[in-house]
């Protein structure tokens, strides 16, 4: 068989391992012939790929990034008929399918293109967390790990100086990253997009810490909200899917925490530092048995699935079960938090 790969959307920690255990198995294993696709659907649409073989993946497991990049260009982008796009790519370039690597965008034209017949699977990526239809997705764990060494860092030297620290991680529509991270370090308040604080209560958790003796330590998830806000802050202009670029709201938060509570505030942006860099070690594994568990699905002729981590184990699930699905925090998780901000 031939099959082509790609990878759309943001970057993460894994990709690589995920490219090498698609190809040792597909190409090792089952003598499927590989073309990775330069920079996500650009690369689709332009027959720009690469021949993938167990040479061209050797020593990827531990290394950051995509060696075949990526892109937010997708199949609909500037008026283009998808299906009749991709369908054409298909064919000039012989393929038997396409295992597409991403988040819920990258999912949901994967199952808009599956239903209109062009064999497609599907792998999990994204730091967020937030896709439907898997329990985890590869370089959550590795964002997480860089936010909670974050988290050490401006606590030293925010009690150094008796400041209260806010750290603003990833999170556009999930605050994963910020409750795994903020709970690792022992935040004294985490703010995700789900739940709304007033800025009353967040002044003060932030006033019982310090009464308590305590240096004050926020995280906040980019697309966190006060509720007076009507939309996530943004003041980066649009990315390529059309959306608001995030960042910036600890930067909001704390001139008005320190105008509330007198306490001296500081504002961190990790950004794209919890994008790059090596996948630790979870993510490594994490990725290379999602590759093979795509290589199995091409084989076995799967197509219009997914590959979904279920309580450890690796299955496949309709791509439905992921297009357009938000894995939100569940409000039980952030409330036994939330009892004890402050």
């Amino acid at each position: 068989m031939r099959i082509g790969v790609l990878v759309s959307g943001g970057d993460c920690p894994g990709l690589n391992a995920a490219i090498r255990g698609l190809t040792l198995r597909g190409a090792d294993l089952f003598g499927h012939e590989i073309l990775g696709f330069r920079d996500g659907w650009r690369g689709v649409f332009d027959d720009d790929a690469v021949r993938l073989d167990r040479a061209a993946v050797r020593g990827l497991a531990g290394r950051g990034g995509t060696v075949i990049g990526t892109s937010r260009v997708g199949p609909w982008q500037d008026g283009r008929d998808g299906v009749a796009a991709v369908g054409a790519a298909v064919e000039r370039n012989g393929l038997d399918g396409i295992v597409a690597i991403g988040g819920n965008g990258t999912q949901t034209v994967a199952h808009l293109l599956s239903q209109a017949g062009i064999p497609m699977i599907g792998m999990p990526k994204t730091i967020d967390n937030d896709l439907g239809g898997t329990d985890v997705t590869f370089g959550f764990d590795t964002a997480v790990s860089i936010a909670t060494e974050g988290i050490d860092r401006l606590r030293t030297t925010g009690e150094s100086h008796q400041r209260c620290m806010v750290l603003e991680v990833m999170g556009r529509h999930a605050g994963w990253i910020a409750l795994h991270a903020g709970t690792a370090g022992g935040a004294h308040t985490i703010l995700i997009p789900e739940f709304p604080e007033s800025l009353d209560d967040i002044s003060a958790w932030v006033t019982h810490v310090r009464d308590r003796g305590r240096t004050p330590l926020v995280v906040v998830a980019e697309g966190f909200t006060l509720p007076e806000m009507d939309t996530e802050y943004s003041r980066k202009g649009l990315d390529g899917f059309g959306r608001p670029r995030l960042g910036g709201i600890a930067e909001v938060l704390a001139p008005l925490i320190e105008e509330r509570t007198g306490i001296e505030t500081r504002a961190t942006v990790l950004g794209h530092l919890q994008r790059g860099g090596v996948p630790t070690s979870a993510d490594r594994v994490l990725a290379t048995r999602c590759g093979f568990a795509a290589a199995d699905a091409v084989e076995a002729g799967d197509w219009g699935t997914m590959v979904s981590v279920n309580r450890n184990a690796i299955e496949q699930v309709p791509l439905a079960d992921a297009a357009e699905t938000l894995k939100a925090v569940p409000a039980a998780r952030y409330q036994e938090l939330r009892m004890l901000f402050g």
